[in-house]
């Protein structure tokens, strides 16, 4: 039975326990380093932000925490640590790339451009040293591969890096998380992770809940891969409602174990902050780590979902997926 790497060190896949499966911890994207008024880095402050924001869960039982966090976003594995620490609470890391348009690619263009490198290679070389050696020199191993692609297409650097992560799943057993824009190109990312070798159940391809279709969800389902509901509270394209008569549609159809549940919510970010205007924040009224407990499980139940039905998405899919147990 495969152990399962947290920014702690690995623990036994029966340790797990609930799992929120997407999340972040801290994050940012590119450029907020670049703001001369962005507020000075302070990491006791920021794993103090997080615990706070963060706290709540356990009044529910959340056991372990997937952060999502690529290196292009800011992923910081020392404020995780920080906050695993004194949460108490185990969190899994990854490694990976984000999106063409919002993550950080011009290296790795240009190195290809001028032909000094390939960039699916030098991806997965990456993803590699990171799974074998630990980020940087923290000695912390990724848990999960992050991947990510664009809104109704696949970019050319995305396609490297869905190639590259299906290598590096294939040779060391480490899954692969996935991040679609509004839940397209679910099927296509699959598609081309399987083909590249990744085994289906290490598959989880994320963001679903951005599409309503019934269809669309079982035509990703039948490759064998889980998919995520993992956007419960950003309701500015979808609300919770559609998401949760969604859900409820396929835990009738019998596929409660291929889904997992989570928020896709940031405990801290970087930069400057500041107050999102009040048309905005009322999209995101229910955005928070406890929405999953306060708001969306209280509904299924009151469908007729059952508590093993819960269980089954909230701890043994994740267990599933990191371990393979």
């Amino acid at each position: 039975m495969a152990k399962i790497n947290t920014v702690l060190g690995p623990i036994a896949p029966e340790n797990l326990g609930l799992t929120l499966p997407h999340e972040h911890i801290i994050a940012a994207y590119p450029g907020w380093e670049c703001d001369p008024l962005t507020r000075p880095y302070n990491q006791e402050k920021i794993v103090s932000a997080c615990l706070k924001n963060l706290e709540p869960v356990k009044q529910f039982g959340v056991r372990a925490i997937i952060d999502a966090t690529p290196v292009d976003l800011s992923r910081n594995v020392a404020v995780m640590k920080g906050v695993s620490e004194k949460l108490q609470i185990n969190i899994v890391c990854a490694t990976g790339r984000y999106t063409e348009a919002e993550g950080k690619w011009i290296y790795f263009q240009r190195r290809e451009n001028v032909k000094i490198g390939n960039m699916q290679t030098e991806i997965y070389e990456g993803i590699m040293q990171e799974i074998n050696y630990g980020i940087g020199q923290t000695g912390i191993k990724p848990g999960v591969i992050k991947v990510a692609t664009g809104l109704n297409k696949i970019a050319p650097c995305e396609e490297a890096t869905l190639k590259a992560a299906a290598q590096a799943s294939r040779e060391t057993g480490v899954p692969i998380t996935t991040h679609t824009e509004d839940g397209t190109m679910g099927p296509e990312q699959a598609d081309i992770l399987i083909s590249e070798g990744a085994a289906p159940e290490k598959i989880t391809i994320g963001h679903m809940c951005g599409n309503a279709s019934l269809d669309y969800h079982l035509d990703v389902l039948k490759r064998g891969v889980y998919i995520a509901f993992d956007r419960f509270g950003i309701e500015m394209k979808i609300k919770d409602q559609t998401r949760v008569a969604t859900l409820i549609g396929l835990l009738e159809k019998g596929y409660a174990n291929r889904i997992l549940l989570s928020h896709d919510c940031m405990a801290a970010v970087y930069g400057r902050g500041g107050r999102m205007p009040m048309e905005e924040a009322i999209k995101f009224k229910n955005w928070s780590f406890t929405n999953i407990f306060t708001n969306i499980l209280p509904a299924l139940k009151n469908a007729g979902i059952s508590d093993e039905q819960i269980k089954t998405m909230m701890v043994d899919n994740p267990r599933h997926f990191l371990s393979g147990d």
